[in-house]
């Protein structure tokens, strides 16, 4: 089992990030790289919760969504054709008196087959930097969402 914590602090709210987290519309790719289009199908959504699949290149998941702590978002891992056990995303926002706001992440990943214990592997050695890499461009994305709906209203 591999354990990934990442940090970042943004402009953004909570409320934008997981706006943007738990928009599982068309063009979910544009905010996060590992969520292609024709992997997505929602399968359940209500106001704090969704049953998703989503995944890119080959590697698939289904995830149970729970945003209903606004400074706690879990993702939960049900069925996958690699992760497996306790397989899980959390998501962590501490609001900070500058305004800004600061997100703690701890992605888990238990691979369930060989492949699985594979990624996991390389996910140990290097993964951090891929994942922080696409964590970072998220965060830039949906910040970019946010000024241009500011620039909108404001027009």
């Amino acid at each position: 089992m591999t354990t990934i914590r990442l940090h970042q602090t943004t402009t953004l709210t909570p409320e934008q990030y997981i706006a943007g987290l738990t928009d599982f519309g068309p063009g979910r790719a544009k905010l996060f790289g590992n969520s292609a289009d024709k992997y997505l199908k929602v399968h359940q959504q209500n106001r704090s919760q969704a049953d998703v699949t989503e995944g890119s290149g080959g590697i698939w998941e289904r995830l149970h969504y729970d945003w209903s702590d606004p400074h706690h978002v879990v993702l939960t891992t049900t069925d996958s054709n690699v992760w497996g056990g306790a397989s899980s995303h959390t998501y962590t926002f501490t609001r900070r008196p500058d305004g800004t706001t600061d997100i703690d992440v701890v992605v888990v990943r238990d691979g369930k087959n060989l492949k699985g214990r594979l990624l996991a592997f390389v996910l140990r050695t290097i993964g951090k930097g891929v994942l922080g890499k696409a964590f970072v461009n998220s965060i830039k994305a949906i910040e970019a969402r946010n000024g241009a709906a500011k620039a909108e209203r404001a027009a």
